[in-house]
């Protein structure tokens, strides 16, 4: 996923702290004001008929208000009520939102659920862990550090045209709207900045320097004299130099935007990046070890030590390297003959970063190459899977502002209602280090059957209250897209079950897959270690270039997010060992009755829950077919 999006944890967390918060479903709530905008769409009245009404009341409630709260995650969700407006980021709003999250709890415990349905057990459940969580994490005040290198509005807001619909006179209009709150979004988020800094919570300074180049980038001069250059202004470059729309909006940018984002890079680069902390360590900062424990518990969904998982994350680095030595023998390495061991993994890891064929030289090459991919990928997903979803996926270029930080891909959710696909974003900067071997396994899990696969088929959900497609959990989602790449071993005409390794059949192919898996083991050692365990930056770096083969600039990007964002990463491996887990013992219950197909159902038809949750429901499933 993107990881500008991505700091999943519990809904309400990341509500009260994100600007791109996760995303619903809109229900119509009775009583509620008339509709700003048209596009909220309905809930079945048949998927109401047994449920709890004081129960639907609330959930009905909390849809509504997670809209009203994150008014740019409903217009990438398709309901446009509130497609001209941005988050309101100010202190007030966010001690507003607490108090809200804390009322709706206190109603949601306090029900009666003797006549409660099952669906009605699950959603009260999963909506009081997710509240109870928010109001856990508010205590920790993230708003107050919502810049660094890889988040921001920096980031976010001028790739945000792409995102929203843009196919109509009034999207138009609503889209000049939102260029002109910018300024003001900027100064709110620049007051909670302050208030970190008053209270010393801040982030680590070494992860600030591509913010500060990314706002200088949004703050060009040239872009007042031509405000077409700005990206904002891209959405509206079809229209006539005269129209009223684009005099606007040339407005607002050359008047608002860029005036509002020099003043926003000269706070990061001259007051707010030299009050950063030198620790890089999340139990280091202002809110202590606790903020650490809480993050990990936030994205794995379970009560794991920050030791525990640093084992779990030792032992998988061992198996891997162990495969990853064996496989050498069998790729055009020189000295694959020679070596053995470390020795032989060190030398062919150097081979992997400087082999001249290995890379790219011209960005639309790899786009190509990428687009070709996933067709391909495409035609396999039958043989998988029962259920796909119905809205599509591109593939981008990563815009040049956002790709000098960012990792080397990621996805943006789309929207059928919205009228939006969903994005694979490739990055192109520094060609030199974007291996091709690793591209089928990045395709997988960002496209499909990962990412898209997953989370479209999330907001496309039927007979569920849209609460469901609001959740995510960064175990489960990250978990399943990381589960997908070992899914190109049964894709192609040699899958893994006649003895290939499907769509890895090149050995490199098999190599890259492997090494993307080790580089998510390597997290769970490097994230605990940095954060928990004293580990210092070029620690971190050595250990990811010694186990991977990520190239430099690609380990050095990723360390600097597992920094800014403390145990998201963690929760990669974790997730895809339980579904691992999961279906391992699915297959020895059912034995020649086990069906594939019928089990990733299982796991993706309900949603994105945490992982006890999702162990539960798969044991139930399995008792099932059984008979």
């Amino acid at each position: 996923m993107n990881p500008h999006l991505c700091k999943h944890a519990a809904l309400a967390a990341t509500l009260l702290v994100s600007p791109t918060a996760l995303l619903a479903q809109q229900s119509t709530l009775p009583g509620a004001p008339p509709s700003a905008r048209a596009g909220a769409p309905e809930m079945p009245a048949r998927t109401l008929a047994a449920r709890s009404p004081a129960l639907i009341a609330i959930l009905d409630e909390h849809v509504d208000w997670s809209m009203r709260e994150d008014p740019v995650g409903a217009s990438t969700r398709g309901d446009l009520r509130f497609n001209d407006q941005l988050r309101d980021e100010s202190p007030a709003a966010g001690e507003r939102r607490l108090a809200e999250i804390k009322d709706r709890l206190a109603r949601l415990r306090a029900l009666d659920r003797s006549a409660f349905t099952p669906a009605d057990q699950l959603d009260a459940d999963l909506l009081i862990y997710e509240l109870s969580l928010g109001v856990e994490r508010a205590a920790l005040h993230e708003e107050q550090m919502p810049v660094e290198s890889l988040n921001g509005p920096q980031i976010w807001l001028p790739q945000l045209g792409e995102r929203v619909p843009m196919r109509t006179e009034q999207h138009r209009l609503d889209w000049v709207a939102r260029l002109e709150a910018v300024p003001e979004h900027l100064a709110q988020i620049t007051e909670q900045m302050r208030l970190g800094m008053a209270a010393g919570r801040v982030p680590p300074k070494v992860v600030m320097g591509h913010a500060i180049d990314a706002a200088a980038s949004q703050a060009d001069a040239s872009m007042i004299a031509d405000p077409a250059k700005s990206p904002f202004f891209a959405p509206l470059r079809g229209l006539a130099k005269n129209d009223l729309i684009a005099v606007r909006a040339r407005r607002a940018i050359a008047e608002g935007i860029v005036p509002a984002f020099q003043k926003f890079h000269e706070f990061l680069r001259d007051e707010y990046t030299p009050a950063c902390r030198e620790t890089i360590g999340y139990a280091k900062g202002v809110d202590g070890p606790r903020a650490y424990d809480l993050a990990l518990r936030s994205h794995t969904t379970l009560d794991l030590s920050a030791p525990e998982i640093h084992a779990i994350g030792v032992r998988e680095v061992a198996r891997l390297r162990a495969e990853m030595i064996a496989l050498i023998p069998e790729t055009e390495f020189p000295q694959r003959a020679s070596l053995a061991g470390d020795a032989l993994l060190a030398a062919f890891l150097a081979w992997c970063r400087s082999e001249p064929s290995f890379y790219y030289t011209q960005p639309e090459a790899k786009i190509r190459d990428y687009r070709a991919m996933c067709k391909m990928i495409d035609a396999e997903l039958p043989r998988l899977f029962a259920t796909l979803p119905r809205n599509p996926y591109g593939v981008r270029e990563i815009p040049r502002f956002a790709a000098i930080s960012s990792p080397t891909a990621y996805y943006y959710p789309g929207s059928l209602k919205g009228g939006v696909a969903g994005y694979f974003m490739v990055n192109t900067y520094r060609l030199d280090q974007r291996p091709k071997y690793s591209m089928l396994a990045l395709a997988i899990h960002e496209a499909v059957p990962g990412h898209h696969l997953q989370v479209a088929l999330a907001s496309e959900l039927e007979g569920q209250h849209e609460f469901r497609a609001l959740s995510s959990y960064t175990a489960y989602v990250e978990g399943w897209a990381l589960y997908s790449e070992q899914l190109g071993l049964e894709m192609g005409a040699s899958p893994s079950s006649a003895g290939g390794r499907g769509l890895y059949a090149e050995p490199m192919d098999e190599f890259g897959r492997l090494s993307f898996e080790m580089w998510r083991a390597c997290r769970l050692v490097v994230d605990t270690g940095m954060h928990a365990m004293d580990w210092e930056r070029q620690r971190a770096i050595d250990f990811m270039l010694a186990n991977t083969a990520l190239a430099q600039v690609d380990v050095e990007r990723e360390i600097d997010r597992y920094i800014s964002m403390p145990g998201q990463a963690c929760a990669y491996t974790i997730g895809q060992l339980k579904i691992l887990e999961l279906r391992a013992r699915a297959e020895k219950a059912l034995g020649d009755r086990f069906d594939v197909r019928r089990f990733h159902d299982a796991i993706l038809l309900t949603g994105a829950v945490p992982l006890p949750v999702l162990e539960a429901h798969v044991d139930r499933w399995i008792a099932g077919e059984r008979g």
